[in-house]
């Protein structure tokens, strides 16, 4: 059961990716339960379209609109920054913000798109935000994962795709990533009343792989008809942003409000902590 209407009033809460989709839908039903919500958007346009939904939707005004293209680390930086300038808590961090790209691209900072908005993004921005969250603690960080993950591979050698690369095998990889980096992440905060989980929302109906060609496009269109709305596809985020159920639960992988078992590696500890000190390298400021 979620908590009641008004149960997250006084609490604050950052969305990213919530211009559309499954982030708008969760920043939309976290106002609705009166929290102050921060949505995180890239399109300015589209983020104040956003904005004024929700807060119609919601009837709740405390809603607040940040602009930060999460493949830029500097804006990732500047994100935080600005956050911290205006709020001086934080009691539920959403990394929403995702996506897959068709063709080996690198972002600003030289690195393969998927990996670093999917990955390094929700690595970046929850390091950043840590001191914040542990300052309000009871606090929660739910990381939007998928079970892209049962087919991903870490590829230690190849973690930018340099060598050789499949849109399919980026995504899996970077959803994979999401879940080895919230087990850690877990770990390190056992303690502080900082909880960390990641979940597989279903497969949701949006925007979401419709451009790409190949394997990915195609797999797309077939399944859409067994698609989910992105209402329900929220669900699960929501329950673990909110529901007393899972209070001081940590370290847990969830789909349909349950916690499931992921891949093999994920579970790999020497793994798990080279992927983070890679992290944690990728993302140092030069």
């Amino acid at each position: 059961m979620a908590q009641a209407a008004g149960s997250m009033q006084g609490k604050v809460c950052l969305v990213t990716g919530a211009s559309s989709g499954l982030g708008f839908v969760t920043a939309r039903g976290l106002a609705r339960l009166g929290a102050t919500v921060v949505i995180v958007c890239r399109n300015r346009q589209k983020g104040e379209a956003a904005l004024a939904e929700i807060k119609t939707a919601s009837g709740n005004d405390k809603v607040d609109l940040l602009l930060a293209d999460l493949s830029s680390q500097q804006a990732i930086r500047q994100l935080a920054d600005e956050f911290k300038r205006k709020y001086d808590r934080l009691d539920v961090l959403v990394n929403c913000a995702g996506g897959v790209v068709s063709k080996h691209n690198l972002t600003v900072d030289g690195y393969e798109q998927t990996f670093a908005v999917n990955h390094l993004g929700y690595f970046l921005l929850t390091s950043l935000l840590l001191d914040t969250l542990k300052a309000s603690a009871p606090a929660r960080i739910v990381s939007v994962a998928s079970e892209a993950q049962s087919f991903g591979r870490i590829n230690f050698d190849d973690l930018m795709g340099a060598k050789k690369y499949s849109a399919w095998a980026a995504y899996a990889q970077s959803k994979l990533a999401n879940i080895m980096f919230t087990y850690e992440l877990a770990k390190r905060l056992a303690g502080t009343g900082v909880t960390a989980n990641a979940l597989h929302p279903g497969v949701v109906r949006s925007g979401f792989g419709v451009d790409l060609g190949g394997i990915i496009g195609l797999g797309m269109k077939l399944i859409r008809p067994f698609e989910i709305s992105p209402e329900r596809g929220a669900q699960t985020i929501i329950y673990l942003a909110t529901s007393p159920e899972v209070e001081g639960v940590s370290g847990e992988y969830f789909s349909n409000k349950k916690p499931i078992r992921s891949n093999k590696q994920s579970h790999d500890v020497a793994d798990q902590q080279r992927l983070w000190q890679v992290s944690e390298q990728l993302t140092t400021a030069h």
